[in-house]
């Protein structure tokens, strides 16, 4: 079994984060904890605890698998994951917008 390299979550939650509209800051007031440790997390230069990554999760309405996915390999991609995130706080046209796409999309696919 191939050994693991270290676990860097850092750019992984700085996607997310930022996929959602999030500064830093407002990220730190929400889940309770400081600037500073959000951007040493983001950095790798420091490591969240469960309850961070718990308080996180919850926030943004997602699994620690899409966290650790690069790591675990329970799925492939997770970049549309992480894209899709924040949907449900698009507006309603924009919604509409992208279901439209994907309807299209889908329909050029099922048509070849």
């Amino acid at each position: 079994m191939r050994k693991i390299s270290t676990v860097k979550i850092g750019n992984t939650l700085k996607e997310i984060r930022r996929s959602n509209g999030y500064t830093q800051e407002k990220l730190a007031e929400e889940i309770e904890v400081s600037v500073r440790y959000i951007s040493d997390i983001e950095q790798d230069r420091s490591k969240p605890s469960y309850e961070v990554l718990i308080r996180f999760c919850n926030l943004f309405k997602i699994s620690m698998d899409q966290i650790f996915s690069k790591y675990i390999k329970i799925r492939d991609n997770k970049t549309l994951e992480y894209s899709i995130t924040g949907f449900d706080k698009l507006a309603k046209k924009d919604k509409e917008t992208i279901e439209n796409l994907i309807m299209y999309f889908n329909k050029s696919k099922m048509e070849k």
